[in-house]
């Protein structure tokens, strides 16, 4: 465990911006420290790689719990990783003992305790397809648990149980894989890329590549260790569930020339329902365009869902661009879209 005071969080969150912890702690693990957590100064705050949080810029008072190791276990074709474990580098561990159902969800930033709280997802694939349990902490019993995936109310990017109770953390988890393949690849944008460059979508590093690929051409790629990335938190928001007809509607403003047909079957794939509609076609459906400017907010230009930090600005002033967002769609299409983004700590 290694403590500092003050310390600023901008270097620790993927839009290199916001205030200082009042305390930060780092650990190893939280397996072998829970007893330390429950003395620690409250409110406590958890933060793994920050690549889907924005920090207040007043900071965040208490105590941050920053998580950014861990280790890998197997057991047959179960892998226990602990929350603080990279998550690529549990995908890329599987594949390379030749584990198939996490090969689509390659290169998600984050950590494995992020993951299984948003219940990450893409290309079809889900971390809620695999997980077998989580060890959670419960910050204000001190006591350890492990809870059945069924009994995290898993749902589209979203553990409900976890994010609605935050004093539970999680400690590691458990992912049941195969030997075989699980899922095929429809999702069509990443399947062109596979026939464009031939790769075989029958072994793990076929379809690990199509999907770095495809995450390339989307600018979805950021990596903590690599300063020069681009200083955004990934999709900023969740794809809305709407009603078919307004479904429909917000599908004419697809920009790639896809069928609706073809686009309610990536809706399906992507979001669970033929009725998740992408939310970046919302926006452009409100208005907003790709590479649209707020001094140094942008939406991002290959894509919209992308809200960037491209210079020097503040938590502050990307979360208000989040809000006009948010507001703007509900005058203009009265829908509501929801952040993806964590906001910690006080804004205005």
């Amino acid at each position: 465990m290694n403590t500092i005071p003050n310390l600023s969080l901008a270097n620790y969150t993927s839009f290199r911006c916001g205030g200082a912890a009042e305390t930060a702690v780092f650990f190893d693990t939280i397996n072998s420290n829970s007893k330390t957590i429950t003395a620690l100064s409250k409110p406590l705050h958890v933060l793994g790689f920050g690549s889907n949080s924005l920090v207040s810029d007043a900071g965040l008072p208490g105590t941050t719990l920053i998580l950014r190791t861990g280790s890998i276990e197997r057991h047959e074709n179960v892998l226990v990783a602990d929350a603080g474990v990279w998550w690529d580098d549990l995908v890329t561990y599987a594949i390379d003992r030749s584990l198939w159902g996490l090969e689509f969800t390659s290169a998600i930033p984050g950590s494995v305790g992020a993951a299984v709280v948003g219940n990450i997802a893409a290309y079809g694939m889900a971390v809620s397809d695999t997980l077998a349990w989580v060890d959670v902490f419960d910050t204000t019993s001190g006591s350890t648990e492990r809870l059945a995936a069924d009994a995290l109310d898993l749902e589209y990017r979203m553990s409900r149980r976890l994010q609605h109770h935050r004093e539970l953390i999680v400690m590691r988890a458990a992912f049941a894989l195969s030997d075989r393949p699980t899922k095929d690849l429809e999702y069509e944008s990443a399947a062109t890329i596979a026939r464009e460059k031939s790769y075989d979508l029958s072994t793990l590093q076929g379809r690990r590549q199509t999907i770095i690929d495809a995450r390339a051409r989307a600018g979805s790629l950021w990596d903590y260790r690599d300063d020069c990335a681009a200083r955004t938190a990934g999709s900023f928001f969740r794809n809305p569930l709407v009603d078919a007809e307004t479904a429909e509607r917000i599908m004419d403003f697809d920009e790639t020339g896809k069928s609706h047909e073809l686009l309610r079957t990536m809706n399906q794939l992507h979001g669970g329902s033929s009725r998740r509609v992408s939310a970046a076609l919302v926006l452009l459906a409100a208005g907003f365009s790709r590479g649209q400017t707020w001094g140094d907010v942008r939406l991002h230009p290959s894509n919209l869902l992308k809200i960037e930090n491209i210079g020097h600005a503040s938590a502050q002033e990307i979360y208000t661009v989040a809000q006009e967002i948010i507001l703007t769609v509900k005058k203009r299409l009265d829908i509501d879209i929801e952040p993806e983004v964590r906001f910690l700590g006080s804004f205005a």
